[in-house]
Parts: C-alpha cells; structure tokens; sequence
C-alpha cells in the first residue's frame, strides 16, 4: 500500500504546482529586486492599484495576502518611507486605515510592469495554448476561492485580481 501511495497523482499534481510557482517566484524575485522591490511589496502595489481609488483598507489588504496584521503594518511602512504609498483614516471608522498608493507607487509599477509581463508571457502564458490558460484559471480561481475565500476582500474586481 505504501509504494501506491508515494505514486498518488494528487501528490505529482501538488509537487508540480510548487515546483512551477517557485521556478516562477524566483524569476520574478530577481526581476523586482532590479527596481528595489520585494515581491510582497509589488503584489502590496499591484493590489493598491487595482483597486477602487488606489486605496485599500490595511485588513483586507491583510485578507488578500499571505500578511498578518502587522505584516502589513512594516510593509507599509517601507513603501511609505519609500513614498510609494500613504496612509488615510478612513472617514466612517475611527479604527480603520487606508493604504493609499501614490503617484511615485503607479510610477515605479510603470517601470517594472514591462519586464514583469515579459517574463509572465516567456515562462507562463507563452508556453499554454488558449485552451489550457481558460481552464488553468477557472481551476486556479476555484482552487482560491475554497482556500482563501477572502482573498478578494475590499476589491471592486469580480475576478479577485
């Protein structure tokens, strides 16, 4: 039973998952850090961008991350720093902060965007046909939706981008 086990495709299906986001993650690491950012960091823009008025409040930026709380406290307070980003109170709740990204936040994403997409289209996208990147997708999204159902908290964008 043991040796039946070890050969599972669950478990070829999962090793392959994380042997292709790390192969990827790397990749887009070493492409960030040309433009001084952390990948946390550019997935904190990305997210800022993409949302209504550039803002989000700092628990659903929390909720769409792998961040705790604080996590996103110190990463905001580097692109703060950093003036990529600023804070706003939010106007109906005293407790409750915005993380606001700034004209220099969308500008530094100008920058790194084309080399970001170049190496998407290189060493994902490119290598599926149109057929295999729709079901990729809907299997992806279905897959997060159950794991992470939060994961589009605060975002006005129904496909949780």
């Amino acid at each position: 039973m043991h040796s039946e086990l070890v050969n599972d495709e669950r478990l070829t299906a999962i090793g392959l998952f994380a042997e292709a986001y790390e192969g990827l993650a790397a990749r887009f690491a070493a492409q960030l850090a040309e433009h001084h950012l952390a990948p946390i960091e550019f997935e904190v823009l990305m997210r800022l961008a993409r949302s209504p008025d550039g803002q989000l409040r700092m628990t659903d930026l929390s909720a769409q991350t792998t961040l705790t709380t604080s996590g996103v406290t110190r990463v905001i307070d580097r692109l703060n720093r950093d003036g990529l980003v600023c804070r706003r109170a939010c106007p109906t709740d005293r407790r409750s902060w915005y993380a606001v990204i700034t004209a220099d936040g969308r500008k530094r994403l100008d920058a790194v965007l084309p080399g970001h997409l170049a190496l998407i289209e290189e060493w994902f996208i490119g290598r599926l046909d149109g057929d295999q990147l729709t079901a990729m997708i809907d299997a992806l999204r279905t897959v997060r939706d159950a794991v992470r159902p939060d994961a589009t908290a605060g975002s006005a964008l129904p496909s949780g981008e």
